[in-house]
């Protein structure tokens, strides 16, 4: 039987799911001193591990922080099969220390390390990629934090979602394995944190100050666009915000395309407009 424990000292380590009778795994990273843990944690399954590291695209340029990391497994791994560097971050001093031995073992010590420490109290600003398994009220609690990160940090989450901001990407896998729940299944989300686009801009475009007048409004990744080409209203047909990427397509009167293809860097958006089979026009977007 499993009994579920919520305890503000513990909820968040991995999964923060307590159980009353659990053998871990014969694993690589799962050594016979964590059965001397006084509460038995829950480890992600080595199917989800591959897959949230997938979803993620990690690689050797990123750097992930895995929150509520265990045995150390999903930064191990990241850092092993993809090259990455990161950390773990985890409440109980035992499982730390057998994640750091298991790096050493498995030759990534040199790349990543696990810490005894609160996760509300880690700065996270150094990550390309977040990765947790937390119960629902913890990542609520992390959300704000999460989106103030930089533009184009990816998070990926087992099993819980953060509430109204919707996941960009979402899978769901059948895990025999997987200790807990009845269905042997597991949800994996991804978000992309988004540039503040929000406002009124304004660029030049064939010689004129006021060539292209768009005004964006935004709910997380979600964004509503209006669009004027010297002086005329166009058709906003789509808009995507990705990271720092933003991509508003439009058509005119006459049902010629008009397409912005544009990166957000602080008060600017700076790339190309093209009308039609026109040559893409370079432009920059100030705020107003």
């Amino acid at each position: 039987m499993v009994q579920i424990l919520i305890h503000r000292t513990m909820k968040y380590r991995t999964v923060a799911c307590v159980v009353m009778a659990f053998c871990l795994a014969s694993t690589a990273f799962a050594q016979a001193d964590a059965k001397d843990l006084d509460i038995p944690y829950v480890p992600t399954p080595q199917k989800v591990v591959d897959a949230m590291l997938a979803m993620g695209e990690v690689g050797p340029k990123d750097f992930l922080i895995d929150l509520g990391s265990g045995d150390g497994r999903m930064v191990i791994t990241a850092a092993k099969q993809l090259g990455a560097r990161g950390f773990g971050v985890e409440i109980d001093p035992r499982l730390v220390a057998l994640a750091n031995r298991a790096a050493v073992a498995e030759g990534v010590g040199n790349r990543v390390q696990f810490m005894e420490q609160d996760l509300f109290k880690t700065p996270l600003h150094e990550a390309s990629v977040i990765t947790m398994y937390l119960l629902p009220d913890v990542n609520i609690e992390l959300r704000p934090r999460l989106l103030a990160l930089n533009p184009g940090t990816r998070i990926v989450s087992h099993d819980y979602h953060l509430g109204e901001w919707q996941a960009d990407a979402h899978e769901m896998l059948d895990v025999p394995d997987k200790p807990v729940g009845p269905l042997r299944k597991s949800d994996i989300y991804l978000w992309i944190v988004s540039a503040q686009v929000a406002g009124n801009w304004e660029a030049p475009m064939n010689g004129k100050l006021r060539g292209v007048r768009l005004e964006l409004t935004q709910q997380y990744q979600a964004v509503q666009a209006k669009l004027t080409l010297e002086g005329v209203p166009l058709r906003v047909t789509r808009t995507t915000l990705r990271g720092r990427m933003l991509e508003v397509i439009a058509e005119n009167a006459r049902e010629e395309p008009f397409r912005l293809v544009l990166q957000a860097e602080g008060k600017v958006l700076t790339g190309v407009g093209r009308l039609s089979a026109g040559k893409p026009i370079r432009t920059v977007f100030n705020r107003h």
